[in-house]
């Protein structure tokens, strides 16, 4: 049985995901030898609690290490695509967190970006860097492995494989993820994120909604694009006053915490996705598909599969519940098995099967770059009130 031998750059919370994934991986020897992080506290932790062997704050370590088969990155957004590329060329297969890449700002900018540069402009800048991105990997024999749990979802597959058994017709799909606010603390910035709660969680159902459409596309034989994109977007929480933001974590200062986009495919079949940094109760994620001949619910998070009810929170103070839920009052529904049902076990099982067995992975280059590519057409159809066709702005 082959190893596949990897390191991980970043200890942040994508860490943990990937951590507890790795460890459930069946039918592939995985060695998890080297976590880079610059906070080396941050990366002994992750090293002791999912048995790294050893930790570096110099990503070229990983670079140099002929040992390592992958690098995973799990860095925040800025760095993915300079690092990916970095590791695609140092002859390195690549697994690369959500979202490849995002307009980041360059030295001539007026600040805040997010409000001063023309998002035409970064929509232009973010497509010519994933082509260049696309020809180093087309280029090389390593594989680039996107990491969108969602469409590894054990429902979202299940629901892939009815749509290419039934050769269904997918008429209109809606998707979600959406919050209360964000642990990171530079989330409300578009120089460190590239975008507000669409980018951010709102290219998860994107991406769903992307996938499935393709799958869609297989079955029947045809060819399916995105056509257009229409969206809006909107700062809520600007018009609140300190009293009615008590609740509320979302701090945006350039970036939108709100979005819903509409996306007409070239059969002039539809999707619709929205994403907030303001809904309280967990994290909300789902997928619905409206075929012509069925409709199927993807209820990713949160799951009813254990409900809790509680008059108070004594000795449930380590106790994890959900994402994004500090309150264990009343009644709550747990996030069971979190890694496996939103998508993190499947994934790392294909691209680790991907490695051993040299063949593609679901989720790889090209709905990376289409994800990005509906993300900042919305931006753009946002910021000048108008339906963007994405051939005539290429």
């Amino acid at each position: 049985m082959k190893t596949v031998t990897v390191g991980l750059v970043g200890a942040g919370y994508a860490a943990h995901l990937h951590g507890r994934g790795y460890s459930k991986v069946h039918g592939v020897q995985v060695r998890l030898k080297t976590i880079v992080d610059l906070d080396e506290q941050r990366a002994k932790e992750i090293a002791d609690a999912y048995g790294f062997e050893t930790i570096s704050t110099d990503y070229q370590e990983l670079l140099n290490d002929e040992e390592i088969d992958v690098i995973d990155i799990v860095t925040p957004p800025h760095l993915h695509l300079a690092f990916a590329v970095q590791a695609i060329k140092a002859g390195k297969h690549v697994i690369c967190e959500k979202p490849l890449t995002g307009y980041f700002g360059e030295e001539c900018d007026e600040k805040p970006i997010g409000h001063q540069v023309a998002k035409a402009k970064m929509y232009k800048s973010v497509l010519r860097e994933i082509e260049e991105a696309k020809q180093v990997i087309a280029s090389s024999d390593r594989l680039f492995m996107y990491a969108e749990n969602y469409i590894y979802s054990p429902n979202v597959l299940k629901a892939a494989e009815i749509i290419q058994h039934k050769k269904s017709k997918l008429l209109f799909m809606k998707g979600e993820e959406s919050v209360r606010g964000s642990s990171s603390s530079v989330a409300g910035n578009w120089d460190k994120t590239g975008g507000g709660a669409l980018m951010r969680i709102g290219c998860h159902p994107v991406s769903g909604v992307l996938w499935l459409k393709q799958v869609e596309a297989k079955a029947r034989g045809e060819l399916i694009s995105v056509e257009s994109v229409h969206a809006d977007t909107g700062n809520i929480i600007t018009s609140l006053t300190d009293y009615d933001k008590r609740h509320l974590t979302s701090k945006p200062m350039d970036v939108e915490d709100f979005a819903n986009v509409t996306i007409t495919f070239s059969d002039q079949t539809k999707a619709v996705v929205m994403a907030s940094d303001h809904v309280l109760g967990g994290t909300k994620n789902y997928i619905e598909i409206y075929a012509n001949d069925g409709v199927m619910h993807c209820n990713i998070t949160p799951t009813d599969n254990l409900r809790t009810y509680f008059l108070d929170q004594e000795g449930l103070e380590n106790v994890y519940f959900s994402e994004m839920m500090d309150e264990k009052l009343g009644w709550n529904n747990l996030f069971v098995a979190e890694e496996i049902l939103r998508g993190y076990t499947g994934e790392l099982q294909d691209f680790m099967k991907c490695v051993a067995e040299n063949r593609q992975p679901l989720s790889g280059i090209d709905l990376a770059y289409e994800t990005i590519q509906v993300v900042y057409a919305a931006y753009l159809s946002a910021s000048e009130g108008r339906k963007v066709f994405l051939a005539n702005e290429i």
